[in-house]
């Protein structure tokens, strides 16, 4: 077994198991005993414990994350750097890494590949602006929730910008799939690396092909610097262009090329989100290579003369100055006739084009064809159409809306392009950002945009109370113009919890004084006989030791007189003092793997004493005890039951000691399952 599976780290955080080993730690599912929360801990290796550049990755990823709260990020609750051990508490996720969901998939469908780009790219605006570049974005350290919720992980090697050099580590040479060309050289880096390796997981999602394979890390490392990727339209057709013209433009070679931020391409992603058909046509100034002039005239290259140049070559001189003059004079008679040819024959070329296109140049005026149906509208041969769709409940359906270029705006050339907007309830919406708006500001968007606002559900977050936390469908989600919208609304951070003061056998008026001062409230005192003085109190609801909220009601089980004596005059003896006062404590050892409320009873004989009967968590009360007296018989046979089913037998014996009164005889196993135990249950 793992040498870490079982114990408890600092008194807090139980380990329950391995759930995997990365480059330099283990990472464990673990209980955090006083938040009352599963946890995942981070444990530096012992290899590494010595090794100063391991340590200071691991510290630096701590310091990363804690000063960032986004809710696509991981989230840090606990550090701790020991000489023997140094770990940290992170956000416990349940789910699988975006590279495994890509390899099932093989192919994502662009939309979801868009609804996951955005979270990476919020989560690295917020990561930008506190100064710190991920510099190992891949699908492996994006987790993917059920709910497709995707959060960004292992900031290891992150570095804060001020404090970044020149760098390679081992580490993005094994991630080289998808480090940008700067990384690959070496050089200096900012936030735009990050982005270069986002279109490398767009592109990844889109096509279910990495653009640059080889045999070895260097080789994809070369082809990061020189090769430029296959368009993933090429791979994929059914790619919209707008989103292969987002994802090359993120994988720029030159990072001047690249969008400016996470803002900037998230900008862009919504654009697309909005119009699918949408076209960016980027353009990019590129001179690489030196100015050339160029003759005008024989088309070749011109270069300044330089004194004393020879070419090696013997020019023949002229013996006669008259030969000279008389081949000017035919040379210029005959270009005085070749360029009265080509005048000629330009105009006469002129006027047969003229009249050729003389229809299709001439500017015409755009008709208004809002109102009109769009086979109406068709009929119309002087234009090429485009069709849009859109919904707007004040007008007719079916009928265009909008034109572009509008009537009378200006004058196009025949065949000249119009796109027509068609009023339509069957086009889709889709969700808008909802979270962080109030509840009212993000109802009265909803019904903005012509959906239905659906019930409002309270959460506990960290969120001031009040405030939109997800919204059902997400936000990106594509929905018919009839749903809803449900909103999930933070009612504040949850209080915490703390355990229930022991006050058993104490007086009743301490036992409420101590509660009320730790903050709870007791709103019930419940009477019952017993051997104890009256107003002692005998147990609590909540047992003692259960985490329960501050302000919690706690109801108190007091002794009230003892039961009065037969009438006729009993000797009082020694032997029959003893009698009286017998008791046995019995005390029943809770099983720890149950990790919610359960109902425990208590048989006497097969009878069962409800005063006896509480609810607990075992995981938190450990150990659970009363008391037994001997007016049921001098042998008792005493059965505890958990939710219903035995759990362990005890056999009290009055006439043996008080050492050996209680003999525990048989117990059973209860698996949490069959107990209904849910492990993320939070009670």
């Amino acid at each position: 077994m793992d040498k870490y599976t079982g114990k408890r780290l600092d008194g807090r955080y139980e380990i329950h198991e391995l759930l995997g080993i990365g480059g330099m730690a283990r990472v464990y599912r673990a209980y955090d005993m006083v938040d009352d929360v599963t946890v995942a801990v981070k444990i530096l290796k012992d290899e590494f414990l010595e090794n100063r550049d391991f340590i200071r990755r691991f510290k630096n990823e701590s310091k990363a994350i804690a000063v960032l709260s986004h809710p696509n990020i991981v989230k840090v609750y606990d550090v701790s750097f020991g000489d023997m051990i140094q770990y940290i508490v992170v956000e416990y996720i349940d789910g699988i890494t975006l590279k495994e969901y890509i390899t099932q998939q093989k192919e994502i469908k662009w939309k979801e590949a868009v609804h996951f780009t955005i979270q990476i790219l919020r989560a690295l605006e917020q990561a930008h602006a506190k100064g710190i570049i991920h510099r190992d974005i891949k699908p492996q350290n994006m987790m993917l929730l059920s709910d497709g919720t995707i959060k960004v992980t292992d900031f290891g090697i992150a570095h804060f910008i001020k404090k970044e050099t020149r760098t390679m580590t081992e580490k993005a040479i094994g991630s080289v799939h998808y480090i940008s060309p700067e990384q690959a050289r070496g050089d200096v880096i900012d936030a735009k690396a990050d982005l270069y390796s986002v279109g490398v997981m767009l592109y990844e999602m889109l096509t279910g092909k990495l653009p640059f394979e080889a045999d070895s890390a260097v080789s994809v490392a070369i082809m990061q610097l020189q090769v430029e990727p296959k368009p993933p339209k090429e791979i994929n057709e059914d790619i919209p262009d707008g989103l292969q013209e987002i994802t090359l433009k993120a994988m720029k070679k030159n990072r001047a090329q690249r969008y400016k931020s996470a803002a900037d391409m998230l900008d862009a992603m919504a654009k697309f989100q909005n119009d699918p058909s949408v076209r960016f046509e980027y353009k990019y100034f590129i001179d690489d290579k030196p100015t050339k002039y160029v003759d005008a005239i024989n088309g070749v290259q011109t270069f300044k003369h330089k004194e004393n140049y020879n070419d090696n070559y013997t020019y023949k001189e002229r013996n006669s100055h008259d030969d000279i003059k008389k081949k000017k004079k035919w040379m210029y008679a005959l270009l005085g006739i070749g360029s009265a040819v080509l005048v000629f024959a330009l105009g006469l070329t002129m006027w047969a084009l003229i009249n050729h296109f003389s229809d299709k140049a001439k500017d015409i005026d755009i008709p208004n064809f809002i109102g009109m149906k769009l086979a109406n509208a068709k009929e119309d041969k002087n234009f090429t159409f485009a069709t849009e769709q859109k919904y707007d409940p004040s007008k007719p359906e079916g009928v265009i809306i909008e034109q572009d270029p509008k009537s009378g705006s200006k004058k196009v050339k025949l065949g000249s392009k119009v796109t027509l907007t068609v009023n339509s309830s069957s086009t889709p919406v889709v969700v808008p950002r909802l979270e962080g708006l109030s509840e009212e500001e993000a109802k009265a968007k909803i019904k903005e945009i012509g959906l239905e606002v659906g019930t409002s559900t309270n959460e506990a977050n960290e969120a001031p109370k009040g405030i939109v936390i997800k919204s059902e469908p997400k936000e990106g989600e594509e929905i018919p113009r009839s749903s809803s919208i449900k909103l999930i609304v933070s009612s504040g951070p949850a209080p915490k919890k703390v355990p229930v003061p022991d006050v058993l056998n104490k007086s009743v008026d301490e036992a409420k004084n101590l509660l009320i001062k730790e903050g709870f409230k007791v709103e019930k005192i419940v009477e019952e006989s017993s051997d104890k003085p009256k107003g002692t109190v005998l147990s609590t609801n909540p047992s003692a030791g259960s985490e329960v909220s501050k302000g919690t009601a706690v109801q108190l089980t007091v002794s009230k007189d003892k039961p009065q004596p037969a009438k006729e005059e009993i000797t009082e003896t020694p032997a029959n003092k003893a009698q009286e006062n017998k008791n046995a404590t019995i005390k029943v050892d809770l099983p720890q793997n149950i990790t919610k409320k359960v109902n425990l009873k208590v048989f006497i004989n097969g009878i069962e004493d409800k005063s006896k009967s509480v609810t607990l968590r075992p995981d938190y009360t450990k150990v659970h005890q009363f008391s037994i007296d001997d007016n049921k018989g001098k042998k008792q046979t005493i059965v505890v039951e958990l939710d219903g089913k035995k759990y362990s037998v005890y056999e009290v014996d009055f006439e043996a000691d008080e050492a050996h009164r209680v003999k525990k005889i048989e117990s059973y196993p209860v698996d949490e399952t069959e107990s209904g135990s849910d492990k993320n249950q939070n009670d």
